[in-house]
């Protein structure tokens, strides 16, 4: 039980970090895009993932953590893929409305569902189910408010779908399979991502909003939220792939519109942005889908952790039988006799 209550708590906590770090370079990005007049979200993401790499090279250079090594194929291919799906979220935001985009970050927990279940055979129950297409309708009603469809905007966000779903569900398996921690992965991840985004994310800037990164005047206050908008990025990148790995790649995009939620209302009390009776209907019907999701999800887990432990107990029962010892220790003679396997794992 102890186990269990120290698991809970550290879901609590990386659920807790993700949404005060999100909501925070939100602010701060708000804050520098729209009042500073800095618009280059990709070069800034890169920025972002290279800050957040050279944090964790000082924190495992000072033992804070144990880099594992990981096959160069697998996390390079990760890297590049969560880098591209980066891209492509703000390509579909630059071709198409506000609303549209919305629409493509709602179709990202479907599409993620249909992935687990096909490819990993992940059974969702029908209550999930309802808990999630009542969050869905809540956000929907609450951020979009135009949908203006393109040939080019569609193709983006369905590329922008796809990439981010398989991102996300790799980001969970590959921690669990090869045993992995979240830092370790992000470590390792992290200058592939921010690569493929600082040779790309001038061009895809320039692209849309036809400036040029490297003929802004970076006044001081500029640099100081380019700066903060950094450090924040660390937490945000470290609590993503934390919550991810404790919990899974739909709880965490249920977070995210949580966040979506949180950002409103922020914009409604603090900074008076407009705000109708739909807004807080749609916010007010997606908290209490979340509350049934974060409901159904606890039931659901106690209800595994229950059948769970008497199985444990009886395979353990059965190690410790004396009528076993022989196989046992031919299993063990067998393992000591197997080559010993690579130090580097791969899902590749």
């Amino acid at each position: 039980m102890g186990e269990m209550s120290s698991i809970q708590l550290g879901v609590i906590g990386a659920l807790f970090l993700s949404v005060a770090s999100s909501v925070s370079i939100v602010i701060c990005n708000k804050a520098l895009m729209s009042n500073l007049g800095f618009p280059f979200a990709t070069t800034l993401t890169s920025w972002h993932l290279m800050v957040t790499f050279c944090t964790l090279h000082v924190a495992q250079r000072f033992n804070l953590f144990e880099a594992k090594p990981i096959d160069m194929k697998t996390v390079m291919l990760f890297g590049i893929l969560n880098g591209v799906s980066i891209g492509f979220l703000n390509l579909s935001l630059g071709f198409n409305s506000i609303g549209f985009y919305q629409m493509t970050k709602l179709a990202i927990i479907p599409f993620t569902v249909m992935l687990e279940t096909i490819f990993l055979k992940k059974q969702f129950s029908s209550k999930i189910k309802f808990s999630l297409f009542l969050l869905l309708v809540g956000v929907g009603i609450a951020s979009i408010t135009d949908l203006q469809l393109n040939f080019l905007g569609t193709i983006l966000s369905l590329l922008a779908i796809i990439t981010t779903c398989v991102g996300q569900i790799l980001t969970n398996t590959i921690q669990k399979k090869l045993n992995v921690s979240s830092t370790q992965l992000l470590y390792q991840s992290s200058p592939f991502q921010a690569a493929i985004l600082f040779v790309s994310g001038p061009f895809v800037d320039q692209m849309l909003i036809k400036q040029n990164v490297f003929a802004f005047k970076y006044s001081p206050i500029v640099l100081g939220f380019i700066i903060l908008s950094c450090l924040i990025a660390v937490s945000v990148n470290f609590s993503t792939f934390l919550v991810i790995g404790k919990t899974s790649p739909v709880t965490y995009q249920v977070l995210g519109h949580l966040k979506t939620c949180l950002v409103l209302a922020f914009g409604f009390t603090l900074l008076h942005d407009p705000f109708t009776e739909r807004n807080l209907i749609g916010i007010l019907v997606a908290i209490f889908g979340m509350g049934l999701y974060s409901y159904f999800c606890t039931n659901e887990n106690k209800k595994k952790h229950s059948i769970d432990l008497p199985l444990a107990s009886q395979v353990k029962d059965k190690e410790n039988s004396p009528f076993l010892g022989g196989k046992n220790m031919g299993n063990q003679e067998k393992e000591n006799h197997e080559p010993k396997k690579s130090s580097k794992e791969s899902l590749v």
